[in-house]
């Protein structure tokens, strides 16, 4: 199987700007548009005809933004000349990062790379061509979009307090503050928003939503601190987004890829997401860099 095109180089901003991934020869709907978010904020997608390479040079450490996409999961006996290829690709990473292309697929088929101590995942792609008003509506927040120079700060903080997992925290921080300046790039060239929910001027739950191609857009990074979930804010952030991506952004199709074993899927499927694809990847933290 071969992608197209040969080279996707990264894309200038700019609201009239559209990534080209939708062009290659991919078939998963998660993989596609997250190409095309990566593509947008400034990374690079270069085709070497059995695999893509995307690479993040404005954030090095960031994992899914320096990866190989394979165009299926290798047979066993052909798996080890990945993570070789991917040691070539990228010698100074300390990370592994695998994704597969297709539409269907289990953790099981990615055993080979278990075994061998890789978080082995198999992300739910889900879609929605129209959005209701969830059950658990809450009311006490106020919705809307990051604009300040402040609310982008507590954007980070926001995911520093989310994701605890790892040990070295400055580091983290690092990727953590890269990214946010991808995502403000991206809402700043027009290509979508960020949207938080606010207690009391305390930005609590947040999500991005990003044109990914003709007729689409995808969410990104839904995230709700500990001590405030359970309580309808990423529901009803997700309902307020979505509204602007049908309104604002003219998307027909909405995407989120979610964790199926996570209870936040369920969230999704009130405001009226449905499952459509399996989404497989596998990745190996820096040694010591994960409780």
């Amino acid at each position: 199987m071969s992608f197209r095109p040969r080279v996707a180089a990264a894309l200038p901003g700019g609201a009239d700007s559209s990534p080209t991934v939708q062009s290659m020869n991919l078939v998963s709907l998660g993989y596609r548009t997250d190409l095309a978010l990566l593509q947008g904020g400034g990374s690079a997608v270069e085709d070497r005809g059995d695999h893509l390479v995307v690479r993040s040079d404005h954030n090095p450490t960031h994992w899914w933004g320096n990866f190989l996409l394979l165009a299926r999961v290798p047979a066993p006996e052909d798996s080890a000349v990945w993570l070789d290829r991917f040691a070539a690709t990228f010698p100074q990473a300390a990370h592994v990062t695998l994704g597969f292309d297709g539409t269907r697929g289990r953790v099981e088929d990615l055993a080979w790379f278990s075994e061998r101590g890789f978080n082995a995942e198999a992300q739910t792609v889900m879609t929605a061509t129209k959005v209701h008003r969830p059950r658990h509506f809450n009311a006490e927040a106020v919705c809307r979009r990051l604009e300040t120079d402040d609310d982008w700060a507590q954007s980070v903080e926001v995911r520093m307090r989310c994701d605890d997992r790892f040990v070295d925290r400055a580091s983290h921080r690092g990727f953590v503050v890269a990214k946010a300046a991808t995502n403000r790039k991206l809402v700043e060239a027009g290509r979508g928003a960020w949207f938080g929910a606010f207690l009391d001027g305390r930005l609590v739950s947040q999500m991005g939503l990003v044109s990914a191609g003709p007729g689409l857009a995808r969410f990104q990074s839904v995230e709700t601190e500990p001590e405030f979930r359970r309580r309808g804010l990423a529901g009803s952030l997700v309902h307020h987004a979505s509204e602007y991506g049908f309104d604002t952004l003219g998307a027909g199709t909405l995407v989120m890829v979610a964790d199926p074993a996570y209870f936040a899927i369920d969230l999704y499927r009130a405001v009226g997401f449905a499952a459509g694809e399996s989404q497989l990847q596998v990745e190996r933290a820096p040694t010591g860099s994960m409780r």
